[in-house]
């Protein structure tokens, strides 16, 4: 049985991975998240080395191997692109993390495979629809009040629940995200064999930027997965339930920091018709290759989100509470790397706490040093990503080469 007993309050990315690693340890773990289910919340997910080694070292084998198989097909250059609105490049950047793996490099997936990856084999442990409300912490423990009305006692409390988090509240009520301004439309674009073979090849680079002269801005991203995720899933994870996944360009459209046409409210209650009038709208007389994503969006996929940031906080004293992912460093998603410092995060502190379980290590100076280490690798890219000299052109961002 585990010395430990660790309770997580949410089960997006950087939860689960922390759960499998701690399962992985054979130590104790309960994860409380909020939604009934894995729910369709984003599409592609860049990745790179933060986030690959992480779920390397957290994963049992079979489902690093599902991971990989399931992810995007290796891109002709693994680079941020920048082009202009006729499809014209004119700067390129590297992608934030560390050195990727030539052969099969860590790309992008899915978000909706990832998690369900991330749930497989943990599922008594992952109780859905229950929201970590309020926790009390002493030297003996500490307590989480949950919405069904339990309460869940444990050694270490994780919040792991998002930008929103009940358990950041609780530990440092003076932290408010603050509003960046930006506003982003998602949605995805079909893409069958036909369709590809009809675009451009530079569509197909690791993350592709296409900017205009108004400030219009469209993220653009393929994922066309290594193997089909039905048949990889039946292999390797044949008991979990792995939805199959289409082809598709994801698209994210914004005005950088500035406001879009709709005002907020008109964005929140906006059909999806509207908002893609909007985006046909604000890319009228862009390139055939790239208007033809926009006229062919599924709009039942498309949905606007306000993006907001946690600005990066001193050292604070270590308890038996701590936080992960965008619980402490939301940021915008302008290096990818939101999500991959999450699974980062994840990993480090199921390290810190396997260490605690063998005797090693005492669990408050655990998580310290997982703060202490947290703000070292995530407050830099935090700080790069709501900074405004980063600009979409890429002429200043690290590593950028203008063309």
């Amino acid at each position: 049985m585990s010395k430990l007993n660790i309770l997580i309050a949410g089960g997006g990315l950087g939860g689960l991975c922390l759960a499998q690693g701690l399962k992985k340890a054979g130590i104790d773990c309960e994860v409380y998240e909020k939604d009934p289910a894995v729910l369709q919340a984003g599409y592609r997910l860049h990745m790179n080395g933060d986030g690959g080694n992480a779920l390397q070292a957290c994963l049992p084998d079979h489902l690093y191997e599902l991971y990989r198989q399931t992810s995007r097909t290796n891109p002709r250059r693994e680079l941020a692109v920048m082009i202009d609105s006729q499809g014209v490049e004119k700067a390129v950047r590297p992608h934030i993390g560390p050195p990727n793996d030539e052969v099969l490099p860590h790309t992008a997936v899915n978000r909706r495979t990832l998690r369900q990856i991330l749930l497989s084999g943990i599922e008594d442990r992952v109780h859905f629809g229950v929201e970590a409300l309020r926790f009390e912490q002493d030297r003996q423990g500490v307590r989480l009040y949950l919405s069904d009305g339990s309460l869940a006692e444990g050694d270490l409390l994780v919040g792991a629940d998002g930008i929103n988090s009940a358990v950041r509240r609780g530990l440092m009520p003076e932290v408010e995200p603050a509003d960046t301004g930006m506003r982003m439309v998602y949605a995805k674009s079909p893409l069958t064999p036909e369709i590809a073979a009809s675009l451009p090849q530079v569509l197909f680079d690791g993350f592709i930027g296409a900017t205009d002269a108004t400030g219009t801005f469209a993220g653009i991203g393929a994922f066309v997965p290594r193997r089909p995720i039905r048949e990889a899933a039946a292999e390797l994870a044949p008991g979990s339930v792995i939805d199959p996944v289409e082809p598709y360009m994801m698209i994210a459209l914004s005005r950088g920091f500035g406001p879009l046409p709709l005002s907020d409210s008109e964005l929140r209650g906006a059909s999806g018709e509207r908002l893609h009038e909007m985006m046909l709208s604000l890319t009228e007389g862009w390139a055939p290759a790239l208007r033809g994503l926009f006229e062919r969006i599924e709009v039942p996929s498309i949905f606007p989100q306000s993006v907001r940031v946690l600005k990066p906080l001193g050292p604070w004293k270590a308890s038996r509470v701590t936080l992960l992912g965008d619980a402490i460093h939301a940021m915008p998603p302008t290096f990818g790397a939101g999500a991959n410092l999450a699974l980062k995060d994840g990993a480090e502190l199921a390290a810190r706490l396997v260490r605690v379980e063998a005797g090693e290590l005492p669990l408050l100076e655990a998580a310290a040093g997982y703060e202490e280490a947290m703000r070292r690798y995530a407050y830099p890219i935090l700080e790069m990503s709501v900074n405004p000299s980063f600009k979409t052109d890429f002429s200043q961002g690290p590593g950028g080469r203008a063309v």
